[in-house]
Parts: structure tokens; sequence; C-alpha cells
């Protein structure tokens, strides 16, 4: 099987602050450099890029957000990108579609590219749809007649044939990301690349797509997809590729790549407790500053028997005094897959809280089947504004043994899930 996508030592630096990573003074002190036979000076220096830490007296003014990128990619290759945000894969995915080049490193491919990145990449706003479509077709290298052989195809599966006619700056962002995908995703390319940007889309589009990029797979070409929904990357793909602030941490198997990011989002989940969290969504309003699984049979650990409740305790700073918070809780299998969700307003209403801290309990129906599992903990209101989110917060490992086994069960198999409490009823002939 041949390689069609190799990335060798691939770097990109941004100056902090700037749009571009250099100016005139940085310019003369490369090309002093370069005459003298040295290596370029802003090379030696810059942060890794992480979110996590604040920039605040760092020495530099640059930073890497990718370092030392290498991995090859066969004909054929169906392989997602997985990350968290900030990590460095929309800016890899650049690299690869051209749209930027590389500081250091070498990048090689074979084969027409098609990539869809964030909405209207590659779409001019004031032509037509179907001016785009033939404008992406010959940026592809197609010919006029290719692309309009293809042409009733695309407009039938973007579902946006009353508008094709109506320059793009018009559309609606789900509109722009129905075309451009159907555009990239028709125009019979050697390599595809998906970013995120699907997520615009509706539920019945999204599994459009998937269908589509599965057909794409089958018929021999190459798909790069990022996303953050780990059931639509282990439907699509068989390998992974994990980065974690601009550096690849894994490269494996898709079922092995998930596990190895959901298992690296908090470090120090398996401990049961958790105090500096990594939080997806944050207003500055609210924080949990402590979250504890209550567990009585394994002191400070993350284990909890077959068919035992998961018991979870938690501090939250509210800095503002609310009239309408829902909290909620989800279970997240290791293959990324949402299994459970509480919400408080299930049980109740909407809850009053005040300024300063306030304690919340919380207590789960534990039918889970054995295996490693991971909490997602929320605060919202009432119109849907999101206070605090925290992916993967506690690690969670069902153990294959009840805490009163007196019938010797092992239950060391796995049967989907999650495993109800069911009436069964044989009437004998």
């Amino acid at each position: 099987m041949s390689v069609v996508i190799k990335a060798e030592h691939i770097s990109k630096q941004y100056k902090l602050g700037a749009v571009g990573i250099s100016n005139l003074k940085d310019d003369v002190q490369r090309l002093l450099a370069k005459l003298r036979g040295k290596e370029d000076p802003f090379l030696q220096i810059g942060d890794l890029n992480s979110r996590d830490q604040a920039q605040t007296g760092s020495s530099s003014q640059f930073v890497w957000a990718l370092k030392d990128i290498n991995f090859e990619i066969n004909q054929g290759e169906v392989v997602g990108i997985i990350g968290k945000n900030g990590a460095g894969k929309s800016t890899l995915l650049k690299i690869l579609s051209r749209v930027t080049e590389p500081t250091k490193g070498k990048l090689k491919y074979k084969g027409r590219l098609a990539s869809l990145l964030e909405v209207g990449t590659g779409f001019h706003p004031d032509l037509s749809g179907r001016d785009n479509v033939f404008l992406n077709g010959a940026i592809l290298g197609m010919k006029k007649q290719e692309i309009a052989k293809k042409f009733d195809e695309i407009v039938e599966f973007s579902g946006v044939a009353k508008y094709i006619d109506t320059p793009v700056k018009r559309y609606s962002s789900g509109m722009y990301v129905r075309l451009a995908f159907a555009v990239a995703a028709h125009l019979d390319p050697d390599i595809l690349i998906i970013d995120e940007v699907l997520a615009v889309g509706d539920i019945e589009f999204q599994e459009k797509c998937l269908g589509k990029m599965k057909d794409v797979a089958g018929q021999g070409r190459t798909v790069l997809f990022v996303s953050h929904n780990m059931a639509s990357i282990k439907s699509l793909c068989r390998r992974g590729i994990v980065m974690q602030k601009g550096t690849i941490t894994y490269d494996g198997t898709i079922s092995d790549s998930i596990s190895h990011y959901l298992s690296g989002l908090n470090t120090g989940s398996n401990s049961g407790k958790i105090e500096n969290v990594h939080r997806t969504i944050n207003t500055g309003k609210v924080f949990f500053k402590k979250i504890v699984l209550e567990n009585d049979e394994f002191k400070n650990g993350n284990s909890i028997y077959f068919n035992n409740n998961i018991k979870i305790s938690c501090t939250i700073e509210f800095l503002e005094s609310f009239d309408n918070v829902l909290f909620d809780a989800r279970v997240i299998s290791a293959d990324g897959i949402e299994i459970l969700n509480s919400m408080t307003i299930y049980d109740g209403d909407f809850v009053k809280i005040k300024h300063g801290f306030t304690e919340l309990s919380i207590e789960i129906e534990n039918k889970l089947q054995p295996g490693k599992y991971f909490i997602n903990l929320g605060a919202h209101l009432s119109d849907g504004l999101t206070l605090d989110y925290l992916e993967h917060v506690l690690e969670i490992n069902v153990l294959n043994v009840g805490k009163d086994n007196q019938k010797g069960l092992i239950y060391d198999f796995k049967l989907g899930y999650y495993r109800p409490n069911t009436k069964w009823q044989i009437n004998k002939s």
C-alpha cells in the first residue's frame, strides 16, 4: 500500500499578538543569521502551545502551534485526528491543505486533495453557489466537463437547489456547509480532509455526511477527519492520531486512540478526587472547585463494585447570584459514547443559587457493565447558557465483581454498556 501523505518534522511557529510571525527587524536578523551560516534565531526560542498556562512573564514572544510532527498515511486509510481545543489539529490540517506553510519540516502528498476546514473555505462570497461549485472544481484541477457531470449530484446532496444561483454570502452557515461538503466529497478527491465544521449542520445532514465519507473511503480514497464527537470518529475511522499542545502523543488503532485521549483530558482523575480541571466551557462566573468520588470501599480510588451506585460530591463557587440554575451529570464510555444523562430539572425546578460556595452531591444508579467510564459535569441557566462545563473530569472503573459476591459471579463479559432491571416471564407449555 503506497504512502500518500508524509509529514517530516513539521513545526509551525506564531508570534503572539501579531497577525504574521515576523516584521522587518525579525527578517533582517533571520537574513544575517543565514548569511553567517547559523540557524534562524527565532527557531531556538518559543513555548509549546498551551492554553492551560498563561504567557505572562514568558521571555518569548513566540509559540509553537506545532512541534516536530511526523507521520505517514497510506492510500485508503481513514484517520481520525483527536485532541482538545488548542491542541494544533486545525493548524495541522491547514498545512496539509496548503492553506499555510510550515515554519520547519517537509510535507509530501500524492493525488488530488479536497478539504473543508471552516465555513466558507474556498468559496467566493459574491459568486453564486453554481459558480462556486465550478470554481472549487477548477481549483482541484478538474475540467469544466468533469464538474458538469457531477453538478446535479452535488446540488441534490446539498439540498440547496432553490438557492443555487444566489450569492453564497446570503447563505446561512448550515447552507454554506452543506454545499461546501457536497463539493469537497463529490469531485473525486484522492484525499479528503474534513475539520469539525460538520458540527454546524443538523443531525440528519451529519449522518448523511458520515455516510458519504464512508463511501469515499470504500472507494480506496484517503480520509482525514477531525471531530470532538467520539462516536462519529469511531464509526468512520480505523486509525487515530492524538494531539496535545502541538505534538502527537499517540498514533494507533482508533479504539486505543480514543481511550488515550479521554484518559488524558484530566490528569489525576484516577485518584477519585480532582481539584485542578480542564474546563471545556466557562463564563468566568461559576467554577467547579473540588470534585470527589465518594468511595467507602476504595479510599482515594476510582474503582467501584459492580451494581454499587456512583456517588459524587462537588464544591462550586458562584461569583454571581442566579435564579434559574440547573446542574447536569453525564456518564461517558471509554470509547466516547454518552451512556447516561441526568439533570436536576428532571427531579424538580430550576434552583436559586446565591453568590458564594455551594455544595452539590450526586448519586447515580449504577447498572453499568464492567469497564472504564468518565463523568462530565456542568452548570447551566434555563436559557441554555452554560456557566461551567467539565468533560471527563472523573474516571471510574466499574469492577467485574459485586460488593456482596455470595454467588461468586464474575462479570467479565460485556454485552452493551448498561444492565437494566428486567422482569422475565416464561410460560412453559
